[in-house]
């Protein structure tokens, strides 16, 4: 089985003409009865060999930090740092596993994390320490690793360093936290929008960079916006639930837009607690959450099948030089 990192690399080396990679994907795409595009693909899993080396992995990982804390906390942190830089240089660099790569990468910038928590205790210096370290500790392992989701892990620290930041030298900005994470949301989404425009055909790398930081920007822009709609404390009425429709319609067509479902996907659950609070204060209390998950289910369903005729109706609508920066129409 050959990923399509290895037949682009193949197309790179000269080894394989473009042509020749284009059609034998056209052809696999035919034969599967899908779009490639439609389904977001991203490599997660080609064996249980995978599962089975991230179980090995995360036993070893959490020996090696079991053991380090012992002695001291960071220790114990640059233990966790020190072992999944080693691991990835066999199970990713050489090997080239797709999840042991995400789990490795986590786990190596979770404990560089950690070693700046464990330096200088729980302050905002603290967590602009710790996201710095991150942010340094992520670029270097994209250098030397290209893991996709490694450049979401980059700028998540980098927006945690900036609101840390933020938040220790003008103290009044807490005032405005929504606010702030919402802007945070917009750089990332923009920065996940410039991946996604590199590779429109999401056949690269370049799709999968994208991928992790619409997963990235969605939380941030989505709780924000349904955060100032309420609280989600039981005072939660009609009017707070047509709302939360009317911007979740909103994120439904930026995403059929842009094709990805990250948004959509974050949005949904308030979404439904929204409803179902709305449900249990006209007496609906047992089965408010059901009727609810049962009617949204099944629109997204329908959105799901009918996914491709929405979109060529929405992208009618937008001019040719943005519809060059959008993947295509299918």
């Amino acid at each position: 089985m050959y990923s399509e990192d290895e037949l682009a690399s193949a197309v790179a080396a000269g080894v394989v003409p473009e042509e020749t990679a284009a059609a034998f994907r056209a052809h696999v795409t035919a034969l599967r009865h899908t779009q490639a595009a439609d389904e977001e693909y991203f490599r997660l899993v080609t064996g249980f060999n995978d599962i089975f080396v991230v179980m090995a992995c995360a036993l070893l990982l959490v020996s090696v930090t079991w053991i380090g804390t012992a002695s001291a906390a960071w220790m114990g942190a640059l233990a966790l740092t020190a072992a999944s830089w080693a691991l990835a240089e066999f199970f990713v660099r050489r090997r080239r596993m797709a999840l042991p790569a995400i789990v490795l990468l986590l786990s190596f910038v979770g404990g560089v994390y950690y070693l700046g928590y464990a330096l200088f205790g729980h302050t905002l210096t603290a967590l602009a320490v710790a996201s710095a370290l991150v942010a340094a500790a992520a670029t270097l392992h994209w250098l030397r690793f290209r893991v996709p989701i490694t450049v979401a892990a980059g700028a998540g620290a980098a927006l945690g360093l900036v609101i840390a930041l933020l938040f220790k030298l003008l103290p009044w900005t807490t005032l405005y936290a929504n606010a702030i994470e919402f802007v945070g949301g917009l750089a990332m989404f923009a920065l996940a929008m410039y991946w996604d425009a590199r590779d429109t055909q999401r056949r690269t790398r370049k799709s999968d960079v994208a991928f992790w930081l619409h997963l990235l920007a969605a939380p941030l822009l989505v709780h924000p916006v349904f955060s100032q709609l309420s609280r989600f404390d039981g005072r939660v009425d009609l009017a707070h639930a047509l709302a939360a429709i009317a911007v979740y319609a909103l994120i439904a067509l930026i995403s059929l837009a842009i094709d990805r479902r990250a948004l959509m996907a974050s949005a949904l659950v308030y979404v439904l607690v929204a409803f179902s609070v709305v449900l249990k204060e006209f007496g609906m209390v047992s089965l408010g959450f059901a009727f609810t998950a049962l009617l949204i289910g099944s629109l997204l369903l329908l959105l799901s099948a009918f996914w491709h005729p929405c979109r060529r109706w929405l992208l009618g609508a937008f001019p040719d030089a943005a519809l060059r920066r959008l993947p295509p129409l299918r």
